[in-house]
């Protein structure tokens, strides 16, 4: 016996709350599928999740963030799973393509959730004070049915303060170890290698990309703020704490000087973690190659999935 839906059985719900993309992505998703919902400006992600379980109509539903864009072969999509499989308790994820980088993991990626486990969870904001793993995601206490397919893109560097956000966030949440923070000295054993291969991508490739140098000084950032100071990273969680400390602290940096404070963290980061990468970025013909041979490590399907279709 098996469980079989298609990706259009599912509520199709547009969850965004200030990327300033917004609209052009919505009104490219609302062209492929003219019935898709929408929840906006909902603060906190375990919040703004519940809401997309309040206005769906199916059993499961799935979300495309903001900044994401659809292919539109995603919908054309029939899922078999064995009958054991606990998809109510469950989250389906397909990998999204960095703009930045090339990065082809689940940040950012569709999910499909389960309307009655979403409204149980807590998370993020309404995360159990206890409970370290889910305070700035939802991977870590949620069970996830990994897809191996990639199905949109992330276009989250339309402006220079939504490229920085990306990458100080990655840069964070890439640094922990399943949601917690580890000392400085065992950051390089401790901090899963996927995590740090991907890290170190974030922390090195995307001048090619419009604003990617801002992503790159993001990700310096907010990888250094974790792990070389006592600087609280639960805040990562909080976008309007990031649009103030863009503003306050970020936004007077000029296009000129920026190559300079990017290289000034880095070398800071190879002094104190002994990472691997170097003071300065890779250039634009440079990233350019990087993304033309770098090929992702495959994502680990989970075994209890019978079709994963390319």
């Amino acid at each position: 016996m098996s469980k079989k839906f298609k990706v259009l059985d599912c509520d199709i719900i547009y969850l965004s709350y200030d990327e300033p993309n917004a609209e052009h992505n919505y009104a490219d998703l609302c062209s492929k599928i003219p019935w898709a919902k929408r929840v906006h400006g909902v603060k906190g992600s375990d919040a703004a999740h519940k809401a997309c379980a309040e206005i769906s109509e199916t059993d499961r539903f799935i979300t495309v963030d903001g900044d994401n864009v659809i292919y539109p072969e995603f919908f054309t999509q029939e899922l078999n799973f064995e009958d054991y499989v606990d998809l109510e308790n469950s989250v389906i994820s397909w990998c999204g393509k960095n703009n930045i980088n090339g990065l082809i993991y689940g940040n950012g990626g569709l999910k499909c959730w389960s309307k009655e486990y979403v409204s149980k969870m807590r998370t993020h904001e309404n995360a159990d004070v206890n409970n370290k793993h889910a305070q700035v995601d939802f991977c870590w206490d949620t069970q996830y049915i990994q897809m191996t397919s990639c199905y949109s893109e992330v276009h989250n560097n339309f402006t220079p303060q939504q490229a920085w956000r990306a990458g100080f966030r990655e840069g964070v949440k890439l640094a922990l170890n399943r949601g917690e923070k580890v000392d400085k000295s065992d950051f390089l054993r401790k901090t899963h290698w996927r995590c740090l291969h991907m890290l170190y991508i974030w922390t090195m490739v995307g001048a090619d990309s419009d604003n990617g140098l801002r992503g790159i000084h993001g990700a310096r950032q907010g990888l250094y703020r974790t792990m070389c100071t006592d600087w609280d990273f639960v805040n990562v969680r909080d976008f309007e704490y990031l649009n103030d400390f863009w503003n306050s602290e970020v936004s007077h940096i000029s296009e000129e000087n920026l190559i300079e404070h990017i290289n000034n963290i880095g070398e800071l980061l190879i002094k104190d973690l002994e990472i691997p990468i170097a003071e300065t970025p890779l250039d634009i013909s440079q990233s350019k190659f990087f993304k033309s041979v770098y090929q992702n490590n495959k994502r680990n399907p989970n075994q209890q999935l019978i079709i994963d279709p390319e």
